[in-house]
Formats: structure tokens, C-alpha cells, sequence
């Protein structure tokens, strides 16, 4: 492997890293979703809808 190469494989794996800890943190924090379409203002058949 040349050098190029290994330097856009650690870029590739600190973005893949930096990802995966975002969307741990955001399901720690109760900010991504749970499943739970009824509750949820982005579902379409929500009884809350969203506001445009």
C-alpha cells in the first residue's frame, strides 16, 4: 500500500468513528428515534402533526 492510500483509509475509519459515536450519543440522549411513530411529529400518521 502507498501512502495515499493509507491516508484516506484513516480518514474513512475517523469518519465511520466520529458517525457511530453521533448516534450512540443521540440514542444515550433520547434524540434519535425510538420506534415509536405515534409520539413522533415526523410520522405521517402521527396524531402530532408537524407544523410546515
Amino acid at each position: 500500500m502507498n501512502i495515499q492510500t493509507i491516508i484516506v483509509l484513516i480518514v474513512l475509519i475517523a469518519i465511520v468513528v466520529l458517525a457511530v459515536r453521533s448516534i450512540r450519543k443521540d440514542k444515550a440522549s433520547g434524540g434519535s428515534c425510538g420506534g415509536n411513530c405515534g409520539a413522533c411529529g415526523g410520522c405521517g400518521g402521527s396524531s402530532h402533526p408537524k407544523k410546515h
